[in-house]
């Protein structure tokens, strides 16, 4: 296997580790999540409240749909206020992407970035074994990580 540098990577290297950290020491549990009816504003709105990037969009059985984040936001501008189209129908489901990646919960942060690294994604979804949505992992956790193994 070859890292994100395209060198060879020892395939021991959890062996080298005294403790590999689990997804779920590092995960968010407590996620702000929205419906496909919700209204494109008050995402915005929640977004910025909360000072977060983005999160999942679950149907009414709480199963994971799609995923809405400030650059879905952001084509907010383009249909409303650039073309003067009328907002009162915009809702998540418009904006959002069903373009989304998930982890079990019993992987751990070395697995995570490695996706990290070799895909475009800026945070997966993690489900249990039964595929329930416990939480959501980003970037920034796998940062976070970082510093505290250091």
């Amino acid at each position: 296997m070859k890292n994100f540098q395209n060198k060879l990577v020892d395939k021991d290297i959890k062996k080298t580790v005294r403790h590999i950290p689990s997804v779920e020491e590092y995960m968010t549990r407590d996620l702000i999540t929205f419906k496909k009816d919700t209204d494109i504003h008050d995402v915005i709105k929640s977004l910025l409240k909360h000072r977060i990037s983005g999160a999942p969009v679950l149907d009414n059985n709480g199963q994971v749909v799609g995923l809405i984040d400030d650059k879905d936001c952001l084509k907010v501008m383009f249909g409303n206020i650039y073309n003067r189209l009328p907002t009162s129908t915009d809702t998540v489901s418009n904006y959002m992407s069903n373009v989304m990646k998930s982890i079990s919960v019993n992987q751990n942060i070395l697995d995570v970035a490695l996706e990290f690294v070799s895909s475009p994604y800026k945070r997966l979804i993690v489900k249990d074994d039964n595929d329930k949505l416990v939480g959501q992992i980003s970037r920034r956790d796998i940062l976070r990580a970082i510093d505290e193994l250091h």
